[in-house]
């Protein structure tokens, strides 16, 4: 069977240890946790390797035969250096991670490449692989940019299909990856086209801010429920490697309780990998 996970983004009002337990309950087979704060105004979980939070997300994992697959988020810019990531690291190996999640943010792409195989070598020393996302509003917006920078740098992929569809690439742009590039997808839907307006809402989600794109306020806060918007996600997954991990990455604005959200989407990405086997 496929495991599915838990992208933090989804939940973020709910600290690691919440999410663990949550994702647990849920059904979900890993997490991933957001140990670095994306945004400015983002809260900060105070996750450094050792942290009484990060002790209390380990205990979590070891009750609940939970693993975390990924951390997050680190943005590579031109200022970039190791002493940005290397705390990050160690708190992603306290937990038993396996991949780091980063965009490209700096607009040379050598410059973007050497960092990223700079990040490479120290992450691969603690069992950690970078995997390098495009995002729709970033430098690096396309899986073709994304997949040759990954590459040069040792580094693999993260592939979202909202970016995807957002930032112009295709489902062919994905069959042609060398199936080493993507360790795991991540899923989530909307409508094909993108929308010309998005209302923010009247309390806004951590890390949101009022003067976000178009493109950000959907992806921080109105991207739907895997099956239910126009998203070609059969089709994505069938281009990936066969039983590549899905990770449901779904922050919406919802009344919903964070575990019946959290079931809501499990039970949607077992309904769509089941129609499509």
């Amino acid at each position: 069977m496929t495991s599915v996970g838990l992208a933090h983004l989804t939940l973020l009002r709910l600290s690691p240890p919440e999410l663990v337990t949550t994702a647990a309950e849920a059904g979900f087979d890993f997490v991933g946790v957001r140990v670095r704060a994306a945004t400015v105004g983002e809260r900060q979980y105070p996750m450094a390797a050792g942290s009484p939070m990060s002790r209390e997300t380990v205990r979590r994992l070891d009750d609940t035969g939970l693993r975390v697959r990924d951390i997050e988020f680190l943005a590579l810019g031109p200022d970039t250096r190791p002493g940005d990531w290397a705390a990050t690291l160690e708190a992603g190996a306290a937990l038993g991670a396996s991949t780091i999640s980063v965009t490209g943010s700096d607009p040379d792409r050598g410059r973007l490449t050497d960092t990223l195989a700079a990040l490479t070598e120290d992450a691969l020393e603690l069992g950690i692989r970078p995997t390098l996302e495009p995002i729709s509003y970033q430098p690096v917006s396309t899986v073709a940019d994304a997949a040759a920078i990954a590459s040069s740098a040792g580094a693999a992929l993260l592939l979202d299909p909202l970016h995807i569809q957002r930032g112009g690439s295709t489902i062919d742009d994905v069959r042609a990856l060398d199936p080493d590039l993507v360790p795991v997808l991540q899923l989530c839907d909307g409508p094909l086209a993108a929308p010309e307006r998005l209302d923010l809402p009247a309390e806004l989600p951590l890390g949101m801010t009022a003067d976000g794109s178009v493109l950000q306020v959907e992806a921080r806060v109105q991207r739907q429920v895997p099956g239910e918007g126009e998203f070609p996600l059969a089709a994505l997954i069938a281009a990936a490697p066969e039983g590549t991990p899905l990770s449901v990455e779904v922050p919406r604005v919802t009344e919903l309780t964070p575990l019946e959200f959290a079931k809501r989407n499990l039970s949607a990405v077992r309904a769509l990998v089941s129609a499509h086997v």
